[in-house]
């Protein structure tokens, strides 16, 4: 295992980010996830982490809409880890309404959520990963947000994200040659999120493989783009979707 295994992943308390968290912990990653307060308990998450054999878990209570929270989050989890080489920014509230339907508040919760919590972060865990000279970013956007896809419903929620991808991607090109790589994962419409990949084989599905996707499909997604020989994968938005060109299915 590399010696760059020190990973911090947000939301991982359910959901495809806590596949993530013990997927990379089953290869050996140190890990600090964070969950939200009043939502769901991350025992689960810390249990099957320590199920895998894995050498650390640390859950920190962070509500990542909350100016602030993000960034204390990830100071928790550098101290408890003892540096930061990987940050997936995975958490992110969503929004299905039309826009005739939706509030000022709900646009705030957007923007805060998924947008300005990814910035922050960034303002958190650049520095140490700038001084070692190493580091991976993962941020999370909607399917499609790369190409600013539109998709009834999700003015808001797609709009947050196309701006996590444009982001992301400018700072790819900023901190490429400090040995920190920047990438976006695009989920494609994977309902089930706690289904494994022999699972979701037989749930059929409206994209082109004919069968649902899966947390173990987008956690080896991650752990390719976190490792250390995608050091050339660089400022790219890897959808994994089976081949859905639509933004849901």
């Amino acid at each position: 295992m590399s010696e760059h295994n020190r990973a911090f992943i947000t939301g991982a308390a359910s959901g495809l980010a806590r596949g993530i968290a013990i997927d990379l912990a089953r290869h050996g990653y140190r890990v600090a996830f964070t969950y939200r307060p009043g939502g769901t308990n991350p025992e689960e998450t810390l249990a099957a982490i320590r199920a895998t054999g894995g050498v650390e878990a640390v859950a920190i209570a962070a509500d990542h809409g909350v100016t602030g929270e993000t960034a204390r989050s990830i100071e928790e989890a550098v101290a408890a880890l003892g540096g930061l080489d990987v940050y997936v920014h995975a958490v992110g509230p969503i929004v299905v309404k039309r826009f005739e339907n939706s509030t000022a508040e709900d646009a705030r919760a957007m923007i805060a959520g998924n947008f300005e919590s990814a910035v922050e972060g960034a303002f958190a865990a650049l520095p140490g990963m700038r001084e070692r000279g190493y580091g991976r970013l993962v941020y999370f956007g909607m399917n499609g947000s790369h190409l600013t896809q539109p998709a009834r419903g999700m003015s808001l929620y797609g709009g947050a994200k196309a701006a996590v991808v444009a982001f992301a991607r400018t700072l790819s090109l900023e901190e490429a040659k400090r040995g920190i790589t920047v990438n976006v994962i695009e989920p494609g419409d994977i309902r089930d999120k706690t289904v494994d990949r022999a699972g979701s084989l037989k749930i059929p599905a409206n994209n082109p493989t004919g069968h649902a996707g899966s947390w173990e499909d987008i956690a080896g997604a991650v752990r390719f783009l976190v490792s250390e020989e995608a050091d050339f994968i660089n400022g790219m938005t890897m959808s994994v979707n089976g081949g859905l060109v639509e933004s849901h299915e």
